[in-house]
């Protein structure tokens, strides 16, 4: 057998992708956030990048600035409601998770228990708590009015450097010794003393910890709340209330007085300091109705408008060399930038006006006239491939007269109703969750009698399906939502 080296042509197609449009797919899919830091990068590492407002948001501007003249009122009135409407969604939750009300904010503030001066410079004074807020400061402010050595204050006051904005301290007793050189007597005694502070709880390494601190520091001693938080938190959480009195041998009612004691406390000892507020979504684009019409608006405010320096410009055309090949590396750069952006702002209103088209009724009369859509539908519409307006309507938010919800919200499958109609997956979830959170806290509705119910608004749904809804919502089966007291 004999073996040739041969030399041949062929003719071949392929797909490369240049670095400019890799940077265009990756602006694409930028949230709004992300796409304020990348610029605000791109602008420190481009010199000839510089901020001003393009030619397409001046036009933009002297449009809404028309419109806002004859329709102030109305447009003010939609604005107006934007912060209420985000508390709303984004802080909405299951109303069977009876476990969330285990989880409450305790209704007290912190406030100064002594006006005395402080023993150090180091640690700031109550009066100073309301400038600065934090749990950690807050901490280290009742630690600098002890009468403690320097050396304890010191390590206490490391200690506080390892407890996270929930509360819970990070590291174990022999951590914090080899860390700080110290012995592990002296970190557990200081560690006490911190666990001694408010809010109640402070300092825990796990949540058993926790409630326990709370409970010492409430002076219960009837033991079986206490065992409870000891040995049956997963029953406690799934609110398994029989199987906690069948292990005790306890009557149920004894239990369920001692799991009322447990649902005072507070989980999160750190949550009144703000250390776990909501975060707030800034909407990319805004739907309103104007004069019987509705108008799509792209969000502009807060994101920087680049252009390209005129002074770069001019000593490009005017240098040689080197020094002209870096400048004119740059200009390109910053004009593609520029056109990419452009790019994706325009894809996204594109996007966004014909969900509107698409979903009018929503729009007009909330999510029980959502309709069935796919991506696909979209990318017909625009001419762009499906992939193209995943990355769009990923981490993309719209506000609306309904609300502010992700641009994915739009796109779910559907569900058949009497008629031959259908309704989107996602207006019956919200119909379940609505049923669920109006039922009777002591007979909770079973996943059948749901389907009852669905069926006698028009919705045709397996119990299976259901049940798969429930849980995607993070609602409880009704034999773990029922509630005792």
């Amino acid at each position: 057998m004999a073996f040739d080296l041969k030399q041949s042509l062929k003719l071949s197609q392929q797909l490369l992708m240049t670095p400019q449009l890799q940077q265009a797919i990756k602006l694409l899919q930028l949230s709004r956030l992300e796409l304020e830091e990348f610029v605000t990068q791109q602008m420190t590492e481009n010199p000839v990048l510089e901020e001003g407002v393009s030619e397409s948001s001046e036009e933009r501007l002297q449009v809404e600035r028309e419109r806002e003249r004859t329709e102030t009122e109305a447009v003010g009135e939609t604005m107006s409601e934007a912060a209420g409407i985000v508390d709303s969604i984004n802080g909405e939750k299951p109303a069977d998770m009876d476990w969330e009300a285990f989880s409450r904010m305790q209704e007290a503030s912190p406030s100064s228990s002594s006006s005395r001066q402080n023993d150090s410079d180091e640690f700031p004074s109550h009066e100073n708590l309301a400038k600065s807020g934090t749990l950690q400061d807050y901490l280290f402010a009742q630690i600098g009015e002890m009468d403690l050595s320097p050396e304890e204050k010191d390590l206490a006051g490391r200690i506080i450097g390892n407890i996270d904005d929930r509360g819970y301290l990070h590291g174990t007793i022999e951590e914090l010794a080899e860390d700080n050189k110290q012995s592990v007597d002296f970190v557990e005694d200081m560690l006490d003393v911190v666990q001694h502070l408010e809010p109640s709880g402070v300092g825990a390494r796990d949540l058993k910890e926790c409630l326990h601190i709370q409970l010492r520091a409430g002076r219960l001693k009837n033991g079986v709340v206490e065992l409870i938080v000891e040995n049956h938190l997963v029953e406690l959480e799934t609110r398994n209330f029989q199987a906690i009195a069948k292990a005790m041998k306890l009557p149920l009612d004894t239990i369920i007085e001692s799991v009322q004691i447990i649902a005072e406390l507070e989980p999160v000892p750190g949550r009144q300091f703000g250390g776990l507020e909501a975060q707030y979504v800034v909407p990319d684009v805004y739907v309103f109705k104007v004069s019987g019409e509705w108008v799509v608006t792209l969000n502009d405010e807060g994101l920087p408008h680049l252009r390209v320096s005129k002074m770069y410009e001019k000593m490009a055309s005017k240098m040689d060399g080197t020094g002209k090949e870096y400048l004119s590396e740059k200009l390109k750069s910053a004009q593609w930038l520029i056109k990419s952006i452009q790019q994706r702002q325009k894809t996204i209103l594109r996007v966004t006006e014909k969900l509107v088209e698409r979903q009018k009724e929503f729009f007009e009369n909330g999510y029980e006239y959502l309709k069935p859509m796919v991506l696909r539908d979209i990318a017909d519409d625009i001419g762009m491939h499906e992939s193209t307006i995943s990355r769009v309507t990923s981490n993309k938010y719209v506000h609306t007269p309904q609300g502010i919800f992700e641009l994915k919200y739009f796109f779910n499958s559907s569900v058949s109703m009497a008629g031959g109609d259908s309704l989107a997956s996602v207006s019956v979830k919200k119909i379940i969750s609505e049923m669920i959170g109006k039922e009777d806290p002591k007979h909770p509705l079973a996943d059948q009698k749901i389907v009852e119910l669905l069926e006698d608004r028009g919705i045709q749904l397996a119990r299976r399906t259901v049940a798969k809804y429930r849980e995607q919502l993070g609602i409880l089966p009704s034999s773990k939502r029922k509630k005792f007291f």
